[in-house]
Order: C-alpha cells, then structure tokens, then sequence
C-alpha cells in the first residue's frame, strides 16, 4: 500500500502566486481529517420570504484542521533531528505572522498541499498546545489547531497525485480525491448518486462518521472506501 506524501504549506504572494523560499513547511504527521466550511453573509431587506434576502459578497471558505509534532518520534536518515518541538512548530506559526506589505501589515498568504487537495488562503487563526515535556521542561510535543480562509466561495480542483493507481485500480483508501458534502447532504444520498447505495454503511463505518444522516457542510468523504460487515 503507498504512503500518501505529507502535507505541505507553501508561502504564496499577494496574487496568491507561489513563493520560492524558505518558509515552506512539510508537516510531521499528516492530519486525520480535513473540514471545509462555506459561508454566505445574508442581508435582510425588511421583506418577508425569500424574495426580501440579499447575499452580501462574494462568500468565504474556510478550511480547518489539526497539526502535530513530536520531537521524540523517529526521523528520517538525513533530516536533523531537533530538541524543542517548537522549531518545529515556528515553520507554521510564520504564516499566521503579520508582515508590511505596503502600508499595510497582513499575514502572508498560504497554500495547503495534501494528495490531490488543494487550499489558498489567509491563516485566520492558530492554536498551539503543548502536550508533553522533558525533565527540564523542554516541549516534546505539540498540536497545532489552524483554520485558513478564503474571501470566496469555489469549486473544489482536485490535482493529480504523482504515482496515484489508476480509477478502479484497487487504489487504497486516503490516495483518492475526497467528496465534500453538501449542506444538508447525508451518506445515504452521496453513495446513492454514485451507484454505491446498497453500501452506505460500510462507507460511514470506513469513513469514522457517527451520524450519517447528519453531515457537516465540506465534510470530505472517501465514497469509496467501505468496510466489510
């Protein structure tokens, strides 16, 4: 079964063109789960019903998820292996970092590579805890909770994976594009307008959701992934 490459954050400038330098970041571990959060900001025109509601903008998307690093785990031949786990986490923390840029301070704006999942944005937000110390009080290990946004609201572009097996090639599960789900969407109709109704509880079960009539708007989903009851 290949491995899915890790995870990267790619520093992008202000026309969202990527960066090359240093600050380009290669997670440690690659996250379980991805969630994707649509927004439309909806305006009142003092009318009753539909017709008196206005959608203010063009949207935004928001794309959340969790990071960790640990400093005690096994590195690999060649890489250098650090002490404090916090530099490793300063990779990330620089993209959440206000820089000048005119008159202006913003955070630089960041790509999230992972497989075939694609996200430009801005860090909106970052939370680092720090799990684990050594005997002279040193952070071992580390989470890194972190939300990007997106001023607009667009369909997903899912890119070629390197090496990926083709369509029906016995493609192991997490080397596939994802679906993201709809709001109001539910296992049952995903896997119902795929052809893969009769296994929709398999599909739930491989995929860790506790209720599948109950899905939050970009959830991602592997319909193709099922268990075998």
């Amino acid at each position: 079964m290949p491995e899915l490459a890790k995870a990267e954050l790619q520093q992008l400038d202000a026309n969202f063109k990527p960066v090359k330098g240093a600050h380009d970041a290669i997670v440690q571990f690659n996250p379980e789960t991805l969630k994707v959060s649509f927004a439309n900001q909806i305006a009142s025109a003092d009318q009753k019903g539909t017709a008196g509601l206005q959608v203010v903008g063009a949207g935004t998307t928001k794309l959340s998820l969790q990071l960790w690093f640990d400093v005690t785990a096994e590195v690999p031949a060649g890489v250098q292996k650090e002490s404090d786990v916090r530099k490793l986490t300063q990779k990330v923390a620089y993209f959440i970092t206000p820089i000048k840029q005119g008159k202006n301070f913003l955070p630089p704006a960041v790509r999230f590579i992972w497989g075939s999942f694609s996200f430009d944005g801005i860090m909106e937000s970052l939370e680092e805890s720090l799990e684990f110390f050594s005997d002279e009080g040193i952070p071992l290990r580390a989470s890194m909770s972190l939300s990007l946004l997106q001023q607009k609201i667009t369909e997903f572009e899912f890119k070629k994976v390197a090496g990926a097996p083709p369509p029906g090639a016995g493609d192991a599960r997490g080397t596939r594009p994802l679906i993201a789900a709809p709001a109001g969407g539910t296992v049952q109709g995903l896997a119902a307008a795929l052809g893969k109704g009769d296994d929709w509880q398999s599909i739930a079960a491989a995929n860790n959701i506790e209720n599948p009539r109950l899905l939050q708007p970009g959830q991602l989903i592997d319909i193709d992934a099922k268990l075998e009851f």
